[in-house]
């Protein structure tokens, strides 16, 4: 699925909460679920600060969304993530019911979107998730990469 300028505005959103989990030493991953051209939840990585390794930014937003509308399913909806989710955050999206997922960077090592285990193209689950990749893939990926290289040089 290719994609348009409003998937690139969400992405710069998720984008500037990438950079918020950077600044507070969490891997910058940033994530936007919206409906109707409105933001139902929000989230960037927390798992280090809040003790919690469930605190991706894909649930984080989803957590939000979910008690906002008062329902752990949440149709008619896009999730806007600046890295290619993981495996505990893909099947997250089949449960809330999410319409559509658009990320930014694949992640080579543990994407299990189109990386690795493509578990949102899988004939199993009862709901399907569309899927639009590489939306500013370039600016996601140097925010991982740029991250990393500081962890590194701390050493």
């Amino acid at each position: 699925m290719s994609h348009n300028a409003d998937d690139e505005q969400w992405m710069r959103r998720a984008i500037a909460l990438a950079r918020e989990a950077q600044s507070r030493g969490e891997v910058p991953v940033g994530a936007v679920l919206v409906r109707d051209g409105a933001v139902v939840g929000e989230g960037y990585n927390q798992p280090i600060g809040s003790c919690d390794p469930t605190a991706h930014a894909e649930l984080v937003a989803l957590r939000q969304a979910a008690r906002q509308d008062r329902n752990y399913r949440l149709p008619d909806t896009t999730l806007y993530v600046t890295v290619e989710p993981c495996s505990m955050c893909a099947g997250a999206l089949v449960h809330a019911r999410v319409a559509r997922l658009v990320f930014g960077a694949s992640e080579p090592r543990a994407g299990a979107v189109e990386s690795q285990l493509s578990l949102l193209s899988r004939d199993f689950y009862n709901h399907r998730v569309a899927v639009t990749g590489a939306v500013l893939a370039a600016e996601c990926g140097q925010l991982m990469k740029d991250f990393f290289a500081h962890k590194r040089a701390k050493r």
